[in-house]
């Protein structure tokens, strides 16, 4: 699990999968938080980028100030991630099924053709995370 101590309105945490080629990225440089899906085979960053979710906006932040916790674990097979904010799950992402989830259901885009990665509904799965959390600690 990679993890970090920040302060909202600036973080960046990289964690890179055990399965090749995939990364997860937690960013915020101000306003809001972003969760990426990312393909580290694509040497230019934006072309990497597979999806995005919002986690948080700053402003409607209890607390905005207070010091926070991200942390992403992994998949035994390194297909799935979770990203825990202060110990909460706040997305999960599913690279096999070419899917993310997030609590903030935001952004969503209507599908592109040859785009095979499902970007209309970014909506929380609890039953996506039990079954990440069952077999994690199985």
């Amino acid at each position: 699990m990679d993890s970090l101590t920040f302060t909202p309105g600036r973080a960046f945490l990289s964690s890179p999968s055990p399965a090749v080629p995939w990364t997860a990225v937690f960013e915020d440089e101000g306003p809001a938080g972003y969760f990426y899906a990312c393909d580290r085979s694509y040497e230019d960053y934006q072309d990497a980028i597979l999806d995005s979710m919002l986690i948080y906006n700053k402003s409607a932040l209890q607390e905005p100030e207070k010091e926070r916790l991200a942390a992403i674990q992994w998949s035994r097979d390194g297909q799935q991630c979770v990203l825990y904010l202060d110990g909460t799950a706040q997305a999960l992402i599913d690279f096999a099924a070419k899917q993310s989830f997030c609590r903030m259901d935001f952004p969503n885009f209507m599908g592109q053709q040859g785009d095979p990665w499902r970007k209309e509904s970014h909506a929380w799965d609890e039953a996506k995370l039990q079954q990440f959390e069952a077999a994690s600690y199985s």
